[in-house]
């Protein structure tokens, strides 16, 4: 989440170093970030690129492009809060652009809001009921969200990332081996947090267990993840995505997926071939497995029959709801199978503890 009037930090490149002052003065943010006709980031200015335009005495019609500076250090739309924070230290930042990828400005973050422990009530639900039928014999023992990657199993990644992110209100559906999930978390006070778990009887699908959360949760937007993925998704970028989204019932995250066709692909006219295009890769969004959804979106759901996400989805359109979806570019990784697993072993050093 960056600055909330990070706007008011914005000007143009013609505009005047008295407009930068009172910006400065007006705004308390140490900074204004500099554009050009196009919008796009081109300076900064602070408070000490004044002093030292006024040391040069240069009045104060002159234009900020004269004494900004013009290589400032930016962050890029997507980038962790983790790593923003890593590189604001590591140079000694008070203050950073945030870009997208036309270089033009989405926000300002700053290393006090990076620092404050920020806490959300949100409810997460972590679905951990699977047989994990295609990584046998691994699971024959062990439930799939307790395979260990690194030194810890799969589902405790995904609780730690949750709850370094700030949150701490944990719900975890059970049906295959509950009994070693709940042996292994507790009731979460090991982590600081509270965990609840929604046991399955029979399996609900990945998302009939919605319908057995209490009915007394807090009444925000819920965040769903399957406990069998690896990411390093920014959950609260997540979160805030969903709710500055107006009319949006449910955001689900998805990852580009390239397919490429392994023959030469022929259009037609008729009997007339138009082109021959040798061997296409095709991109597609793909189901992610991780979501929010607000709270109406419950009742949809009976705690009863089978019923899986993509259905709930579905049905959230038909009824003229609002589906959103995230794209993330982060680390991303469904251990589905042992290739996956295999996999996460390798990039663990790198991305997991």
């Amino acid at each position: 989440m960056t600055v909330r009037d990070w706007r008011k930090t914005i000007l143009n490149h013609n505009k005047t170093m008295q407009a930068a002052i009172e910006v400065l003065d007006g705004e308390a943010m140490r900074i204004i970030m500099v554009v050009d006709g196009n919008d796009q980031l081109i300076g900064t200015v602070t408070d000490g690129d004044i002093r030292r335009g006024l040391i040069k005495h240069l009045p104060m019609d002159t234009e900020i492009s004269e004494i900004m500076f013009k290589e400032p250090t930016v962050a890029f739309q997507g980038e962790s809060s983790e790593s923003i924070l890593a590189k604001m230290k590591k140079l000694d930042l008070l203050q950073i652009p945030i870009l997208d990828y036309d270089r033009k400005i989405v926000g300002l973050e700053t290393i006090q809001h990076l620092l404050e422990k920020k806490r959300y009530d949100n409810p997460v639900f972590l679905m951990a009921g699977g047989f994990g039928k295609r990584l046998q014999p691994l699971t024959e023992h062990t439930p799939k969200p307790l395979l260990k990657i690194g030194t810890k199993p799969i589902l405790e990644n995904i609780l730690e990332q949750f709850i370094a992110a700030g949150f701490h209100n944990f719900y975890i559906s059970t049906h295959y081996k509950a009994e070693m999930v709940q042996e292994h978390f507790g009731d979460g006070s090991g982590w600081g947090v509270t965990i609840e778990y929604i046991h399955e009887d029979i399996p609900l699908g990945t998302a009939g267990g919605l319908g057995l959360l209490p009915n007394n949760l807090h009444e925000m937007p819920i965040l769903m993840m399957n406990g069998d993925i690896l990411t390093k998704i920014d959950f609260e970028q997540l979160l805030n995505f969903h709710m500055e989204e107006e009319g949006g019932d449910a955001t689900i995250c998805v990852r580009e997926y390239d397919f490429q066709v392994p023959y030469g692909v022929i259009k037609a006219d008729g009997k007339r071939i138009t082109s021959i295009e040798e061997k296409p890769t095709q991109k597609f969004f793909v189901n992610a497995g991780v979501y929010v959804l607000n709270q109406s979106i419950l009742d949809l759901v009976d705690g009863v029959n089978y019923f899986d996400m993509p259905q709930l989805l579905e049905k959230i359109i038909k009824d003229k709801g609002q589906v959103n979806m995230f794209p993330v570019h982060e680390y991303w990784l469904d251990i589905g199978q042992t290739e996956q697993y295999d996999q996460a072993h390798r990039d663990s050093k790198e991305f997991f503890g």
